[in-house]
């Protein structure tokens, strides 16, 4: 019997999240400050293990579509140690970033993620998805938003990975812009990376 009340409660999980991404994809509450429109792009499941939160979509993701479809995406894949096929199973994997629309260009970048997406959206797919196991922080924002007590910076926040159990992993963005934060902590790839990649294992099988 409590085999098949979890099979009825996965069910029932699954059928509202997917009429909640429904309404994630036609919202349209930052559309008036939006330069591309809007187009959110997130990708959840009731049966999810791994989620990803990230930044925002660049442009070539507001044009496909697709999450992580540029150089940032093959830098995380790598770090995962994820055929792209891993990474998109949408059984497996949840991504669902602090923004889901293009924000537009800043001085430096793009811009921060819009905050409308998160307190409007994130406690509500995060609720339908009680298998996750672990979450990747991906930049600032995502750490901010989820960590109780983040450290100063970014580089503190991740150089103690371990304090925030096993729940939360947080990273820097693989962004090609970020090469330089790379080479100035080499610890990040000797130390971080083969603890995500012990971590994701797990899933992969």
């Amino acid at each position: 019997m409590a085999d098949q009340d979890a099979k009825v409660i996965a069910s029932d999980s699954g059928h509202k999240l997917h009429k909640l991404l429904a309404e994630v994809r036609a919202c349209r509450l930052c559309e008036e400050v939006l330069p591309l429109g809007p187009n959110p792009v997130v990708r959840a499941s009731s049966t999810a293990r791994l989620l990803i939160v990230g930044q925002a979509p660049g442009t070539r993701v507001h044009k496909t579509g697709i999450p992580w479809n540029d150089p940032s995406g093959d830098r995380l894949r790598d770090w995962l140690g994820w055929s792209r096929e891993q990474f998109y199973d949408e059984s497996l994997t949840a991504i669902v970033p602090m923004g889901f629309c293009y924000p537009g260009k800043g001085k430096s970048g793009d811009l921060p993620p819009r905050p409308e997406c998160a307190s409007a959206w994130h406690d509500k797919v995060l609720a339908l998805m009680p298998h996750i196991e672990l979450v990747l922080l991906v930049g600032q924002y995502a750490q901010k938003h989820y960590l109780e007590k983040p450290y100063r910076t970014l580089t503190e926040t991740v150089r103690h990975f371990a304090d925030y159990g096993p729940l939360y992993l947080p990273l820097p963005h693989p962004s090609p812009r970020n090469q330089l934060w790379l080479r100035r902590n080499p610890w990040f790839e000797r130390e971080v990376v083969p603890e995500l990649k012990r971590r994701v294992r797990r899933f992969s099988g």
